[in-house]
């Protein structure tokens, strides 16, 4: 009686949580992460993407303002350093503030024009890295067109949560970044870079190396936003004039400094090139 008890107990070794979690169950985590939103996205229709990369920390115009102006009511603490630096970076934020609003607009224009395309599939659906700043903005403008758009949420050491204005049916958890960075180029028709820090650099180094060395779509647009800070950040023809890229590999980069710039830029290439949707989930 006590043998049968116990092997109605055992479970196949996919229900261990403790199994699932060890060393050798890496390369079945991993393929969940491949096979989950595969499935997914083919529920919803997503025929492609647009992806949208910048900085997390980017504060919207109605954060920075408030921001700013909780700084300049503590009057009594003026005369410290502390609050002059509180101060400075406070106004620094608000100046940064144009990109999050550039981005929301960006993504609502882009969405507003994706849905007049139909909705079998739904082509070029405004993605992003699924945290706050410029991601969060991407999904925003998305959300106000009436449109869904996804989120690749990566887990971190330090708490990031998925943002608010992600279509919850598309919202994403990777743990390998390798797996989330799979994800964001495999359905890609354009790449829009806004300025952000070390992990948006890392994302368009990706992108940029997929592209010139063939992995990616050679006519897929590779879209920078923002020269005033990205000039300032890399020198991009210098890297030309040395000889360690050509004047090919460079021209892979388009730039856009206006919501309207970036538009037209994105949906002409669009219209060129990618109208006809590819065969991975349709």
């Amino acid at each position: 009686m006590n043998r049968k008890h116990r092997q109605k107990e055992i479970e196949p070794p996919y229900r261990d949580p403790i199994f699932m979690e060890s060393q050798p169950a890496r390369s079945v985590r991993m393929t969940t992460e491949y096979i989950d939103p595969l499935e997914r996205l083919r529920r919803e229709n997503i025929g492609d993407t647009i992806v949208m990369f910048g900085s997390a920390r980017i504060k919207s115009r109605e954060q920075a303002q408030a921001h700013l102006h909780k700084l300049r009511k503590e009057k009594q603490r003026h005369a410290t350093l502390e609050y002059r630096v509180s101060l400075r970076d406070a106004k620094a934020a608000l100046e940064m503030s144009r990109y999050y609003e550039e981005a929301r607009e960006l993504a609502r224009k882009i969405t507003s024009w994706s849905m007049s395309l139909g909705e079998h599939p739904r082509r070029f659906v405004i993605c992003s890295g699924g945290g706050p700043g410029i991601m969060e903005a991407a999904n925003r403008g998305a959300a106000e067109a009436g449109g869904k758009s996804i989120g690749l949420s990566i887990e971190l050491p330090h708490e990031q949560r998925p943002n608010d204005y992600i279509s919850p049916e598309l919202s994403f958890m990777f743990h390998y970044f390798f797996m989330r960075k799979l994800w964001f180029a495999q359905l890609a028709k354009a790449l829009i870079v806004f300025p952000g820090g070390f992990g948006t650099m890392d994302e368009l180094w990706e992108m940029l190396t997929l592209s010139q060395t063939g992995k990616l779509g050679r006519r897929n647009l590779i879209l920078i936003y923002g020269r005033k800070y990205w000039d300032r950040v890399l020198d991009w023809k210098h890297m030309l004039r040395c000889g360690t890229i050509n004047r090919h590999e460079y021209g892979l980069l388009e730039f856009a400094d206006t919501v309207d710039q970036a538009f037209d830029r994105v949906r002409d290439g669009l219209e060129k090139h990618h109208l006809e949707p590819d065969k991975l989930l349709v």
